[in-house]
């Protein structure tokens, strides 16, 4: 029997401080809260041993938090204990997410040998100024520093997130920002307005009417989109899906699972999973997490499987932020139904007003849509 592609996603919660504009589950830990913490993942690993008879391991995705403090040997176990329930492939992508400020030729000659084989390094600005404004660990010669190394070490699949929109900025800072990364020459980079969460340090200064003045205008968010994929896509840049670019065959493969709908098992405190049609995802909360790990699996089978007008949804809104699209032959194969007969009066009236294109068969946004993509993706609500 053939077996089914699965990408895995483990959260890694650890941080050296918490940044002032994220809302992601992570924190600040002892060493014993760490090591308790991996003893429950190592457990919860071993609960999902029997997708190991029908599912092939394409990607590993180590995200955070911030996963390069973690000790390389708590990797390693994780890492040796996926191949022991599960195959994985020959040429996975195993990702592991990086803070430049806690790179070390020690800690990358120990990804490497472990089999990590894809780093993604959060640099989101080369301006120092605006580094300690967002709460960043590191420096932009950090980053550099890191990378250089990174790249002296063998690693040959990197990718750099990047922020823009950020309290200060102007689009000149951002284009310069842009300019010096791609003439580093990085496989891929995601490219992220600033997003003020609640209950972040960020929302108590920029979540007012007062607060929001400080930020750049629109306009100004919209002119630094625009002007880094003009930049990015003459300096060999793809960009495959809104907010990600990269070379030739160096599109980030887990992502790809999330916008093709793939299956993907999420381990660790809040991580989410898609299998065979069911969305789950683990407790927020460390002690509650540490209790329930015995009992996470179940959920495979418990949880109601979405139906198909939620599938349906799911399949326009992720698959129209690829730049590719979605096909009426896609959506023929995966519903049994005709993607115009389904859609055909917001398709038109859309493409009437330029916000898609409807060329053989292909639907995808345009620039305009982009700009105004929550609001288009909406209109695929059932």
């Amino acid at each position: 029997m053939k077996k089914k592609d699965l990408g895995l996603y483990i959260h890694i919660p650890f941080c050296v401080r918490k940044c002032a504009y994220c809302d992601f589950v992570s924190f600040r830990a002892s060493e014993n809260v760490q090591n308790a913490y991996f003893r429950s993942l190592l457990q919860e690993l071993g609960e999902y041993q029997s997708l190991g008879n029908t599912c092939l391991i394409r990607t590993i995705y180590f995200g955070g938090g911030t996963p390069s403090i973690a000790d390389p040997i708590q990797l390693m176990r994780i890492l040796l204990l996926i191949r022991d329930h599960f195959l994985v492939a020959e040429d996975a992508e195993i990702t592991i997410e990086v803070n430049p400020g806690t790179i070390t030729r020690e800690n990358l000659k120990a990804w490497k040998q472990i089999g990590i084989n894809r780093l993604s390094i959060g640099l989101q600005s080369d301006n120092d100024d605006l580094l300690q404004t967002l709460g960043r660990i590191h420096t932009y010669d950090d980053f550099l520093a890191g990378y250089r190394a990174a790249r002296a070490a063998g690693f040959d699949n990197i990718s750099v997130d990047l922020m823009y929109s950020l309290p200060g900025q102007t689009p000149e800072m951002w284009m310069n920002t842009i300019r010096n990364l791609s003439a580093l020459g990085p496989d891929h980079i995601s490219a992220y307005a600033l997003s003020i969460e609640e209950g972040t340090p960020f929302a108590k200064k920029y979540g007012t009417p007062e607060g929001a003045a400080l930020l750049p205008s629109e306009e100004d968010d919209r002119k630094m989109y625009h002007d880094a994929c003009e930049y990015l896509k003459a300096a060999g840049y793809e960009r495959y899906e809104i907010s990600n670019f990269a070379k030739p065959d160096r599109y980030s493969r887990h992502n790809m699972i999330y916008w093709s709908m793939g299956d993907y098992l999420g381990l660790g405190l809040n991580a989410s999973s898609y299998m065979n049609g069911r969305r789950f995802a683990n407790p927020a909360d460390l002690n509650e997490y540490i209790r329930a790990v015995p009992k996470l699996s179940a959920r495979m089978r418990e949880n109601e499987p979405q139906t198909k007008k939620e599938a349906m949804e799911e399949f326009m809104f992720l698959g129209l932020r690829r730049s590719r699209g979605v096909t009426a032959k896609e959506f023929k194969e995966a519903f049994r139904e005709d993607l115009e007969a389904k859609y055909g009066k917001v398709i038109k009236r859309l493409v009437r007003q330029r916000m898609l294109t409807f060329e053989d068969g292909r639907l995808a946004l345009t620039d305009a849509g982009i700009d105004v993509s929550n609001a288009v993706l909406a209109e695929f609500l059932l």
